[in-house]
């Protein structure tokens, strides 16, 4: 596997005992699906409400809990050539909450903010523009329809 997908908990217990297994096939898929060629390498914080809102406060200014944040870095090893592509943090709570509350469930909430996350860390963005929005959606919506038909 030319991608490294590092999953480390911030606490224990935080359900969804195969979240890790998620996210990696998720990140995989979207790396796939995105066409990155290169060696590279995403660091993904599996954490709660208050792990996830400390790190908002901290790095966005945003005194309150969230689903998913990213961190994109793009730092390539000179050595290596492997491209660091930067931090995810995943509240695995809220994934399980929110996923019961949209009715596909928690796994498929998992996999989709995972693929959120990594189209932010490779330049998506769907702050601004109406447009960057749609397109990032569609990205979204077509690597979870192919994450669903490897199962």
């Amino acid at each position: 596997m030319k991608h490294r997908i590092l999953i480390s908990r911030e606490k224990r217990g935080l359900g969804l005992p195969n979240a890790a297994n998620l996210i990696k096939r998720a990140a995989q898929v979207a790396l796939e699906a995105e066409r990155v060629d290169s060696p590279c390498e995403i660091s993904v914080l599996l954490t709660d409400d208050g792990g996830i809102r400390a790190l908002n406060r901290a790095f966005r200014g945003a005194d309150a809990p969230t689903d998913v944040l990213s961190f994109p870095l793009h730092e390539r090893d000179p050595e290596t050539g492997e491209v660091f592509l930067g931090d995810m943090a995943l509240n695995i709570p809220r994934c399980i909450a929110q996923g019961e509350e949209y009715g596909h469930g928690s796994e498929r909430e998992v996999q989709y903010l995972t693929v959120h996350s990594v189209l932010h860390l490779l330049g998506y963005d769907h702050v601004d523009e109406a447009e960057d929005k749609k397109r990032m959606r569609d990205r979204e919506n077509k690597i979870i329809k192919m994450i669903a038909d490897i199962k």
